[in-house]
């Protein structure tokens, strides 16, 4: 009895410990976003400087700067107020305000996540990151975006749900929680809290995890992540992404339409996207008539996607200026400083179909459980798979999880996010040439039906003066049934 006593204090303590490593880490993710104003102030103050080291002569022909300087940092409280807003509907799934001293030695590593251009010295991380081994909380979690310088969301619409322990937290990962949000239909009320997560934890009912005794000093590199989010929003819900979801979630909605015609209400298909960022490929998915479920790993890109998903009570209703942290390759002032409104569609009106959600947590870790074998009829892959440190576990639990005959559709290229791990000769990182990889597919029972390329941009500003373009690989994979791989020649 000592013995098990023993082991199960042991446990008790193991968890509180590892609860504590996910607090430290949310509350550097929520310091970043509350660091965001500052942060951006210290940019403009050092244009100020810059202008004031002007002779007088150069400072006449240039008298505008000083007030679009001004209009920068009203920009900057528009996007704080945008900011703000979010972390003010954000319920956390813990309880913030308890004592973290016992993780106070613990290092919390950054990874990169790059997806920019390697002769662009400002490109910085871009599509979603999913960092295998850890949960969204235990490690600092990487936003997106592609140009310069990866919770559960859900309509109104929809049952909500959520994975974001670790496997000490929870008995089995058997992919996501319930949140306790549903819709009526019948008498368009809304049932439940969407803030009551059921994972055991005890939420902060207020948000005194939001004072300021409560901040972390967090890196520079952790706003980015907020900046790259705002520009992430554009892409995923701005009237002006439309070209850019028209290049890369067109093809894949595309696709799905013609390989799925016969859909029905009473029997809908099921389609899993993992690395769903901000969730609009999820829900055009979810609109087309599948049962759609977004996997996202960032709480930065979480946080942000549960807030249009779950808090948006109009199209339009949030302004944003997501382009002026880039003094570089604008045609103009107005260009840079110009606002963008969102979402461009109310998401809880946009006819999605009943099912859809969002699931927070490591690909790897929540789709390895058995409960996910042979369940999905597609999977969805769009600038995801190089985010894997091993990406032949990647292809090889999106085998597992399809059922037979099921497809595998994938757009976006081959930057490894894992690749320049600079003095951490520990990070692993696999990466495989294009060729490597379908043939890594074909050894896992998929049989390529398309294949092209096509050129995208990811998070680009459409009126800069530089552009980064990929030549993504497109493919139409399908998973070879039982009988086709005992009849396919050895």
């Amino acid at each position: 009895m000592s013995g098990l006593k023993d082991e199960d204090e042991e446990r008790r303590r193991q968890r509180k410990l590892e609860e504590a490593l996910e607090v430290k880490s949310l509350r550097r993710i929520i310091s970043a976003n509350l660091n965001y104003p500052d942060a951006a102030d210290a940019d403009v103050k050092r244009c100020e400087r810059s202008f004031k080291k002007l002779p007088p002569a150069h400072k006449a022909l240039l008298s505008h700067y000083p007030f679009k300087l001004q209009k920068l940092r009203r920009c900057i409280s528009v996007n704080s107020y945008f900011i703000f807003s979010m972390l003010q509907a954000f319920e956390p799934p813990l309880d913030m305000s308890q004592d973290i001293d016992c993780c106070e030695n613990s290092h919390l590593e950054d990874a990169p996540n790059d997806h920019g251009s390697s002769g662009a010295q400002d490109a910085c991380a871009c599509h979603p990151s999913s960092t295998s081994g850890r949960s969204c909380f235990s490690k600092s979690n990487q936003a997106c975006c592609e140009e310069e310088s990866n919770l559960c969301n859900s309509p109104r619409g929809v049952i909500a749900n959520k994975e974001v322990e670790n496997e000490e937290h929870c008995e089995s990962i058997t992919g996501c929680k319930n949140l306790g949000l549903e819709y009526d239909k019948e008498t368009e009320t809304c049932c439940g809290n969407d803030a009551n997560y059921s994972n055991g934890n005890v939420c902060s009912s207020s948000h005194e995890w939001l004072d300021p005794s409560f901040q972390l000093d967090v890196p520079l590199v952790d706003v980015d992540k907020v900046r790259c989010v705002i520009r992430n929003i554009v892409r995923d819900w701005a009237e002006e992404g439309q070209k850019e979801r028209d290049q890369c979630y067109k093809p894949v909605l595309e696709e799905l339409d013609s390989l799925f015609p016969n859909r029905s209400e009473e029997s809908p298909r099921a389609c899993l996207v993992p690395g769903a960022g901000l969730g609009r490929l999820a829900l055009e998915i979810s609109r087309l008539g599948f049962v759609s479920q977004g996997n996202e790993f960032s709480y930065y890109m979480m946080i942000c996607s549960s807030f249009i998903l779950n808090h948006t009570e109009v199209a339009g209703e949030w302004k944003i200026h997501p382009w002026i942290h880039s003094n570089c390759n604008s045609l103009s002032d107005s260009d840079q400083l110009r606002a963008v409104s969102i979402p461009d569609i109310h998401p809880a009106s946009a006819g999605i179909t009943e099912g859809f959600s969002m699931c927070g947590g490591d690909f790897v870790e929540v789709y390895s459980d058995p409960s996910q074998v042979g369940i999905w009829d597609a999977v969805v892959t769009c600038f995801f798979i190089d985010t894997a440190h091993n990406i032949v576990e990647y292809i090889e639990i999106i085998s597992k999880i399809l059922k037979d005959g099921g497809v595998w559709i994938n757009i976006g290229p081959l930057l490894y996010h894992f690749a320049e791990m600079y003095g951490q000769e520990d990070e692993m990182s696999i990466e495989l040439s294009l060729e490597d990889v379908k043939r890594v597919a074909l050894q896992y029972g998929f049989e390529f039906e398309k294949e092209k390329t096509m050129e995208t941009t990811y998070t680009t500003n459409p009126r800069a003066m530089m552009q980064n373009r990929y030549f993504a690989a497109f493919w139409t994979a399908r998973k070879k049934s039982a009988v086709d791989k005992e009849q396919a020649p050895q």
